[in-house]
């Protein structure tokens, strides 16, 4: 396939040429039954109206074109590109790092992970590390501002006693505690079962992504007095590859961890290297696809929609399994699989459906847009470093010129426009023309150094600012 612009594929996916991207007839049937996507652009005459609920759903590890709106041809995801159509679909949009809870941190902070301690873990493993529950967060500054706030699902961000969501700002939790569990037993990431409500433990050996879907839709199907932020954090399509009916796979699985006699063991168990397919994998996203309609399903029976700014977007790029094209690199590094996740929002009062935005834009930005749209105030003594995007979405304003960083131990990477400078593992420098190449497979670094020169500086004056890594003992 010859390399195109980023406005050009996007159009590509979302329009009425998929079949140039997914390569079939199911997927250019899709395309052909919705209308054509148009470049985004904001309302003319704004709609004033009370304060937004926000809907803020991760899934975890999925790639940035595991949805059939984004490109997948054997990936049927019917829920979220509806709510594609009814909103904005963001072609450019980033995770703040490329593993699970790092970009927590900068979702929950609106800051890089590296300004706090817990966010060095790449990613949290062990209970010594966490969010410090005196750092402002998404939640507790809603809080402030007269919101309810939950999360349920996934909260990653370190284990009781010393770290919880209910230590963060939000009002109630119900979920895990690590990156990961076994969906059935709920055995997760340190050996030990991990479903609580709230700091008690709580027994539930149903379907994980199930039960999560249970809860959300009973939150908002509340009658609620104020205005609510609940966070909805499923684990899938994140590996043990265990979808509804495979009990017995994962009672394999949880057997392992039971017997495991170090912690290696139970990572080995939950990584589950000797299972999993293509066609596993799509029918997890396809759960999660039909897990997400419900919730929405439940909200617009709530009389809540037209109300409610809905967030969808993957906490990491994908893995193993997942479908990337035409993206280089999956989870764990810093190239456009790592990071590029799929985003879409949505918000009826405010905002025109049926959109596509190529503006880049990563997690911290969100935290900034949604503590905007609310009416909440950051902490000045906690300086974001998102950038609001409701000027944009709203109103109509061009965004400012800004870098988007990144770093991780291994990679490092920023954004500039269309230019991304990314160091790879071996230390070595590169400069890619992300609007002419996309796959990041010509590197411009030699024929250009002034610029690479340039974008290096700016990321190494952003990472002068951070927490330095502690140092790794064998």
């Amino acid at each position: 396939m010859p390399e195109i612009s980023r406005r050009a594929f996007g159009g590509l996916v979302g329009g009425g040429a998929m079949t140039a991207v997914a390569g079939t007839a199911g997927a250019a049937s899709a395309a052909e039954a919705a209308p054509a996507e148009r470049p985004f652009r904001a309302r003319t005459a704004p709609a004033a109206g009370k304060r937004p609920n926000l809907l803020v759903i991760l899934g975890d590890d999925l790639g940035w074109a595991d949805l059939s709106s984004y490109g997948a041809p054997h990936i049927r995801t019917p829920n979220l590109d509806r709510l594609a159509r009814q909103g904005v679909r963001f072609t450019d949009a980033y995770s703040g790092s490329a593993t699970c809870s790092p970009t927590r941190f900068s979702l929950y902070t609106g800051r890089y992970p590296g300004r706090t301690k817990g966010g060095l873990a790449e990613p949290i493993a062990n209970r010594t590390q966490g969010l410090d529950p005196n750092h402002p967060t998404l939640a507790s500054l809603l809080k402030k501002a007269g919101y309810s706030t939950a999360l349920i699902g996934k909260w990653h961000c370190g284990w009781l006693p010393d770290y919880s969501p209910t230590k963060s700002g939000w009002d109630e939790f119900f979920g895990n505690h690590g990156g990961v569990l076994e969906y059935f037993s709920k055995l997760g990431q340190l050996g030990d079962y991990d479903l609580y409500e709230g700091d008690a433990e709580y027994k539930d050996l149903r379907y994980y992504t199930n039960v999560l879907t249970e809860r959300a839709v009973e939150y908002v199907s509340r009658d609620h007095d104020r205005p609510w932020l609940l966070n909805l954090n499923f684990t899938t399509p994140h590996w043990p590859w265990l979808a509804e009916g495979d009990e017995e796979t994962g009672a394999e699985i949880a057997a392992k961890i039971r017997a495991a006699k170090s912690q290696a063991e139970v990572s080995n168990a939950l990584n589950h290297y000797d299972g999993g397919s293509v066609a596993k994998y799509t029918e997890m996203v396809q759960s999660l696809d039909a897990a997400v309609g419900e919730v929405l399903a439940a909200l617009r029976r709530s009389g809540q929609e037209d109300h409610t700014l809905v967030y969808f977007a993957s906490d990491n790029g994908g893995e193993r399994w997942s479908y990337l094209w035409p993206l280089s690199g999956e989870k764990f590094v810093l190239q456009e699989g790592g990071i590029r996740v799929p985003t879409i929002v949505r918000w009826p009062h405010r905002i025109d459906g049926n959109q596509v935005s190529h503006e880049p834009n990563f997690s911290p930005d969100w935290t900034a847009t949604f503590l905007e749209v609310a009416g909440a105030r950051p902490d000045p003594a906690y300086p974001l470093d998102g950038t609001s995007l409701a000027g944009y979405l709203l109103r109509g304003e061009g965004l400012p010129e800004r870098d988007l960083f990144w770093r991780v131990r291994a990679n490092r990477a920023l954004r500039r426009g269309n230019w991304k400078y990314y160091q790879d593992s071996t230390g070595k420098d590169h400069l890619y023309d992300l609007g002419a190449d996309l796959r990041e497979q010509a590197d411009l670094a030699p024929d250009k150094p002034q610029l690479l020169a340039e974008l290096k500086a700016s990321w190494e004056k952003t990472a002068s600012g951070l927490l330095p890594y502690p140092q790794q003992t064998s």
